[in-house]
């Protein structure tokens, strides 16, 4: 079986044309024709069809494409221990985060753990929760940190800390000299937000409608990034709940000021995912022990 026909089939299915693997592989049109009408001829069933000058997988193609998704996959997996094995080749392990887990908590632990493990070498990925869980099941990322809820049943999540959500002031608001809040106080204050699909701000928002005060709170602006709600806290444009993570260092130098509120607490899990193979990639399995020690 001829492994590159496999791969250059997988591709002209995810990138839904022929020209574009093609164009991906450095290779002429007719070269990827050629290599589709082998594994038609190979299987005796047609893989493709047109559609309205659409290309579209036949009933055979839909059959084949996991399959040879996985066909390659342990290809370029056994071809990467054996170099390993050989010395011809670093370990690399790709690793997919969604933003708070790869900005604020990965790099320290990748930092911790490669002085254990010099040779092992690692690629982040960051990116919102579905766009790194779809790059795992492409294989694209050997496994995934996220944060939210997932619902594919394929995938093997295992929960690997929780991250609290705190409300927090600059230093020179009023509250920062106080213990404890109650939380029928919020209401007195401004709130800065996350924009309204983040799912930190719908934890926090379902959190505060329990209280029945979520209605009362004026907001004073949304912001999309964390980075840029620090800074407006900071100057005292407002108060804010973020998480924890995201405000370690701030908190440490004392530019913002984490307020307790009586009777409440929020946080939410963090989520490491994986796929369900066979053999796992070298290295990996040193990571993921680290990670849940």
């Amino acid at each position: 079986m001829n492994i590159e026909s496999l791969r250059m089939f997988c591709l002209v299915v995810e990138e839904g044309s022929i020209s574009q693997a093609a164009r991906l592989s450095f290779v002429s049109q007719p070269a990827v024709t050629r290599q589709i009408r082998q594994l038609e001829e190979m299987y005796r069933a047609k893989l493709f069809e047109r559609t309205s000058g659409k290309l579209t997988l036949s009933k055979a193609g839909e059959t084949l494409y996991p399959y040879a998704k996985e066909i390659v996959e342990y290809s370029k997996r056994s071809f990467e221990a054996i170099q390993e094995l050989t010395g011809n080749q670093e370990i690399v392990l790709y690793i997919g985060a969604s933003s708070t887990i790869g900005e604020y908590l990965l790099p320290g632990l990748l930092g911790e753990f490669s002085r254990s493990y010099p040779n092992l070498k690692f690629n982040l990925s960051i990116g919102n929760t579905p766009t790194i869980l779809s790059k795992l099941e492409n294989n694209d990322i050997d496994i995934a940190f996220v944060e939210g809820v997932i619902e594919n049943e394929n995938l093997i999540i295992e929960k690997f800390t929780d991250d609290e959500l705190i409300l927090v002031t600059s230093p020179i608001h009023h509250w920062s000299n106080r213990d404890k809040i109650h939380i029928q106080e919020l209401p007195e204050e401004n709130m800065i937000w996350r924009e309204s699909d983040s799912g930190t701000r719908q934890i926090v928002e379902s959190a505060l409608n329990e209280y029945a005060v979520l209605e009362n709170i004026k907001s004073a602006m949304e912001i999309g990034s964390y980075q840029s709600i620090k800074s407006a806290v900071e100057v005292d444009l407002g108060v804010s709940f973020l998480p924890k993570l995201t405000v370690a260092k701030e908190l440490k130098n004392g530019t913002l000021h984490e307020v307790k509120i009586s009777d409440f607490h929020i946080s939410r899990d963090l989520w490491m995912v994986q796929k369900s193979h066979r053999f796992k990639k070298s290295g990996l399995k040193y990571f993921i022990n680290f990670i849940r020690q």
